[in-house]
C-alpha cells in the first residue's frame, strides 16, 4: 500500500486510484480478513472480474461488495469522488456546501447534498461514557431572525409557534439546542423541545456523571442541579467571568456552530439540524487530530449505517442521530 495520505493535496492524488480507495477502506472495515457482512463468515471467495465477493454459505445477498452495509451502498458514484467528499466534510473548518461539492467532484448539486448527508450520518456517534470533571452547560437557538423573514412566513411561523403564554417573541419558529462541554475534552449538543427545566435538567442527568461540577449561566432551569452535582453560576448581566466559572468554552462551540450554519449552509431545515450539529461536534472533538487521523477515524465508521434518499427527504423513516 502507497503512504497513506496526510493532507488534502495528497488526499486527491492517493484516492484518485480505485486500488488504493480498496485497500484504505479494507484494511479499516476488514483487519482480520474480508467477512461476510450478512452471516458473518469469513469463508468468502473474491470475484476481482465483478469487483465482489461471494460467501460459501448458502443465504440470502451471499454476493456483497466493499460498499455494501455502509453509507456508501447503492451508490453508482466511485469511491475516489466518495472518499474526496469525506476529507472535505471532516476536515473543513466551516464545512463545505453541497454546490461547492458539486464543482470539487464533478456531481450534481443534488447528489453533493445527498453524499454530505451520508457522511454526516458516519460521523454521528454515540458514547455511553458521561462527562466528567468540569463541565460548561448552556443552551442556544437555532434559527433565522424574525425581522429578516417576509412578512407571510413570519405570519406562518408564529401561527405554527405562539401559544398564549409566550406570544410573538424572537424565538418564534427556532429549535433551541443544549450543549454540554467538559473542559479540554468533548462536547455533547442535542436538540431539546424547549428550554425549561426537565428538558435542560434531563440532558445534564443523561450526559454527566453525578458529582461533577457544572458551570452555568443564571437560567432559572438549571437552578437545583445542586442536589446531584456541584453547580457554579454565572450571571452575565454582571460579569463573563469569576475565575473558574464561565461559560466561554461551549460558547465558542456556538460561535463555530452558527458560523457554519451562517456562512456555509446558509439555511438548514429543523428536520436536519441534528445531522449538522453531529459534523460541527466531531470536528470539535476531535480538533486535537491531524486531517488524516480525523479522516481515517470516520472511514471506521461507516459500517452498519444506511440513508436513503426517502429518508433524508422526510418521505421514509430515518435512523435515529
Amino acid at each position: 500500500m502507497n503512504k497513506e495520505p496526510k493532507t488534502l493535496q495528497e488526499a486527491i492524488v492517493y484516492f484518485s486510484s480505485r486500488d488504493n480507495c480498496r485497500d484504505y477502506l479494507i484494511a479499516r472495515r476488514w483487519p482480520n480478513g474480508v467477512v461476510c457482512p450478512t452471516c458473518g463468515g469469513a469463508s468468502v471467495t473474491a470475484q476481482p472480474k465483478y469487483n465482489r465477493w461471494q460467501c460459501a454459505s448458502h443465504h440470502e445477498r451471499r454476493q456483497f461488495t466493499l460498499k455494501t452495509g455502509t453509507i456508501f451502498e447503492d451508490s453508482p458514484i466511485g469511491l475516489d469522488k466518495w472518499l474526496a467528499v469525506m476529507w472535505l466534510v471532516v476536515n473543513c473548518k466551516n464545512g463545505i456546501s453541497s454546490y461547492e461539492i458539486s464543482r470539487a467532484v464533478g456531481v450534481t448539486q443534488k447528489s453533493g447534498w445527498f453524499m454530505s448527508h451520508r457522511v454526516r450520518l458516519a460521523l454521528g456517534m454515540e458514547s455511553s461514557e458521561k462527562l466528567s470533571g468540569h463541565v460548561e452547560a448552556d443552551e442556544t437557538y437555532i434559527g433565522g431572525k424574525a425581522r429578516n423573514m417576509h412578512r407571510t412566513k413570519l405570519a406562518k411561523r408564529v401561527a405554527e409557534f405562539a401559544t398564549p403564554r409566550t406570544g410573538r417573541n424572537q424565538n418564534i419558529g427556532k429549535v433551541a439546542v443544549m450543549g454540554l462541554l467538559e473542559r479540554h475534552g468533548q462536547i455533547r449538543t442535542m436538540i431539546v423541545p424547549d428550554t425549561k427545566r426537565r428538558s435542560l435538567q434531563g440532558g445534564v442527568t443523561k450526559h454527566v456523571e453525578a458529582g461533577a461540577t457544572v458551570y452555568t449561566d443564571a437560567l432559572r432551569s438549571y437552578n437545583d442541579l445542586d442536589r446531584e452535582y456541584i453547580h457554579k453560576v454565572i450571571n452575565h448581566a454582571e460579569k463573563y467571568v469569576d475565575g473558574q466559572i464561565h461559560t466561554n468554552g461551549v460558547e465558542n462551540f456556538w460561535s463555530l456552530l452558527k458560523r457554519t450554519l451562517g456562512g456555509t449552509y446558509v439555511s438548514v431545515e429543523p428536520f436536519h439540524l441534528f445531522r449538522y450539529l453531529d459534523e460541527q461536534s466531531y470536528r470539535f472533538n476531535n480538533r486535537t487530530l491531524t486531517d488524516g487521523q480525523r479522516f481515517d477515524i470516520a472511514s471506521r465508521a461507516i459500517v452498519g449505517k444506511r440513508l436513503t434518499f426517502a429518508q433524508v427527504t422526510g418521505k421514509a423513516e430515518s435512523q435515529p442521530g
